[in-house]
């Protein structure tokens, strides 16, 4: 995971296959692990197993210079993961460095959390703070590769993506604009002239209510078993989905099918659940207008979440949180990013779909309010 804002730390899940038996082969590692090569940046991994060959399990970054509480809010999670050692990387010159490792290796040593090693990288090169022997860590450093290495070609293959910075990671979610844009405004009227015609001439508010929140459930379904196959909705596809989402019933169906991986994705399909739902979920984020936003958003911070992808989880939670600020469910994951907690606290507490239908009861008429209010808002012109 990434730190995000506002600067929350982000810790990564583990990732299969990357063994890590040298300074080099953390060094490659941690781009794939954090989505980008850092800068100005401490990262902290968690490891299980013995040096020198260590397996990673925990994954985390702050924006430097820290801000508090720093990387004391880790050591909780640390005691729950059963992670006792730990390597520190701070990347970015010496001066801002330096405090940060310090301050760092300090907290860990005095919590009984052994340091492994402590490092510093900067321009391809990389100091010890835990050697001093000028054979092993010279004065001007020591080179290392930051593309090709052993850890970085499995990372590929792992599907692990390394962007050249943070800023990329956050222009990889900006709005479609050109004709893409105007493909969906023009969709996003032809779908609310058609649901304002549904609503003023229906008279069974109960029976409207009902038929919208099974035809968004099988929407959001069908629409996961889509991407998982490699294909894409189209404009007035996503705009109904869009729609749909915003009545809770439907994005709670959405929500807990993250992390079911018996849910309807077709056999063979080239992906998983998890990578079809974050795949859908960032493709509709950069596709719908602004007011749909905040629950497909929300959705993508919860499947990067899950996928152990906090970085992207956190763009995606600040872009929901930038259009509405109350969002609930925006709120919610990103305060359980800022405390770093696993991903499993919240995936333990979900109900399932059959147990959303017995907790939330027949679908009401007062479910398709927020869907309401968006077909009130005023349109932009599709011109």
């Amino acid at each position: 995971m990434t730190t995000d804002v506002p600067a929350p730390p982000t810790p990564s899940s583990p990732t299969p296959g990357l063994l890590l038996a040298s300074t080099q082969d953390v060094l490659g590692a941690v781009p794939y692990l954090v989505g980008f090569h850092p800068s100005d940046s401490l990262v902290v991994i968690g490891l299980k197993g013995r040096p020198p060959r260590c397996r990673l399990h925990l994954t985390v970054r702050w924006d430097l210079p820290l801000a508090p509480p720093g990387p004391g809010r880790l050591l909780p999670l640390l005691a729950e993961e059963g992670i006792t050692q730990v390597i520190v990387v701070g990347y970015g010159p010496g001066t801002l460095v330096t405090p940060a490792v310090d301050l760092a290796v300090g907290l860990f040593r005095r919590s009984g959390v052994t340091v492994v090693d402590a490092l510093r990288a900067e321009d391809g090169r990389y100091w010890s703070y835990t050697c001093s022997r000028a054979g092993c860590c010279p004065a001007d450093g020591t080179p290392y590769d930051r593309e090709t290495g052993v850890v970085a070609t499995k990372a590929i293959v792992h599907g692990l993506v390394a962007l050249p910075d943070r800023q990329t990671l956050e222009r990889s979610l900006d709005p479609v604009d050109g004709a893409a844009r105007l493909a969906v405004r023009r969709a996003t009227a032809r779908v609310t002239r058609e649901l304002r015609a549904a609503l003023t001439g229906s008279d069974d508010p109960g029976g409207l209510a009902a038929e919208f929140v099974a035809d968004g459930v099988a929407r959001v379904r069908s629409a996961i078993a889509l991407h998982a196959s490699g294909g894409r909705l189209s404009d007035e596809e996503a705009v109904r989905l869009g729609f749909a989402l915003a009545v809770v019933r439907i994005r709670d169906e959405a929500w807990a099918l993250i992390t079911d991986h018996a849910a309807a994705v077709p056999p063979g399909a080239p992906m998983s659940v998890p990578d079809a739902c974050a795949g859908l979920w960032r493709d509709l984020t950069r596709r719908l207008e602004p007011r749909f936003v905040p629950p497909v958003a929300s959705l993508l911070g919860a499947a990067a979440w899950c996928r152990g992808d906090s970085a992207l989880a956190g763009i995606a939670l600040s872009r929901a949180c930038e259009i509405d600020p109350g969002y609930s469910m925006a709120n919610l994951l990103m305060c359980a990013l800022r405390h770093m907690l696993p991903p499993r606290v919240l995936r333990e507490r979900m109900p399932g779909p059959q147990e959303l239908d017995r907790e939330m009861g027949a679908p009401r008429m007062a479910w398709l309010l927020p869907m309401i209010a968006l077909l009130e808002e005023p349109e932009v012109s599709a011109e």
